[in-house]
């Protein structure tokens, strides 16, 4: 945009369109004067060394500062769109678009930025130029929607953007050549693009079903090992049982055992026990005798 930020009064230069409109005696608004000079004057910016000063002449215009940063990534992006456009390698092409999808989800994000500072009162600005930059915030989601990204075509992609219902005072114009209905049907690569989409959506949809089928089989595994361990639970107590009966039986036969053999042993040997304490006593005196 054209017009001095120092003082805030618009210095447009007249275009051919803006000269025929003066002699034709139609009436202009400040929007529509800016517009045209803007369309020329983007066509020479990087030979236009002024506006490369004033690039660096912002000062602490932060309003002006982020909007000519959004401004030049627009045409940033509609010349990287383009270029996709006449791309003849569908992956170059389609990566040239993607980047232009995410640019453009950049400058989404600007926007909220930019009404702030919009809003904002700064010193030297009168509330014309408020409301002309107010103004053109609220048109930039349109001409930032109306980038062609090789997926979706916007509705409203002219060259120029049509005014908002809320600001019906505010014109722009459309180049020549954009006419009739078959300007905004999707170009070869969009629709390669979007078939191929497609297919691999398909694709990757087959794949989760199949992983889904895999899952519900083992979560029937799953449910049916559950189902059998709670009929094996009564059965596994069931023998706990038995085999701790049957471990206090065995002990127990164990105890009258040894109960019945000390008294067997008590009563009945005692004899014998006393017959052979008294051979090895009789053993003992012997060897003790011989060897003495």
């Amino acid at each position: 945009m054209r017009w001095s930020r120092n003082r805030g009064k618009q210095q447009p230069q007249h275009s051919p369109c803006f000269s025929q409109n003066l002699f034709r005696g139609e009436t202009m608004t400040v929007i529509d004067v800016l517009f045209r000079v803007d369309a020329v004057c983007k066509k020479y910016e990087k030979y236009d060394i002024d506006k490369q000063r004033e690039l660096n002449a912002y000062g602490d215009d932060a309003f002006a500062r982020l909007y000519a940063v959004v401004d030049s990534t627009i045409q940033q992006c509609l010349n990287k769109s383009e270029a996709a456009t006449k791309e003849n390698n569908r992956a170059a092409a389609a990566a040239m678009n993607a980047e232009v999808r995410r640019a453009k989800g950049r400058l989404m994000d600007e926007i909220p930025k930019l009404q702030k500072l919009a809003n904002k009162k700064a010193k030297g600005l009168t509330k014309e130029d408020i409301a002309i930059r107010q103004d053109l915030v609220l048109v930039l989601p349109e001409r930032i929607q109306a980038i062609p990204d090789g997926i979706t075509s916007a509705a409203n992609q002219t060259g120029g953007w049509a005014a908002t219902s809320s600001h019906p005072h505010i014109k722009f114009d459309t180049p020549e050549g954009h006419v009739g209905s078959e300007y905004f049907n999707p170009s070869e690569e969009s629709s390669q693009f979007r078939s191929e989409y497609e297919m691999r959506k398909m694709k990757q949809d087959e794949g989760l079903d199949i992983i889904s089928e895999g899952l519900d089989t083992l979560k029937n595994l799953a449910h049916d090992m559950n189902e059998e361990m709670d009929r094996q639970v009564p059965l596994m107590d069931e023998i706990d049982t038995k085999v701790d009966r049957a471990t206090s039986d065995v002990r127990n036969t164990n105890l009258r055992l040894k109960k019945t053999l000390t008294e067997l042993r008590s009563s009945r040997n005692f004899c014998i026990d006393i017959t052979l304490m008294c051979i090895l006593l009789g053993i003992v005196m012997y060897l003790y005798n011989a060897l003495k």
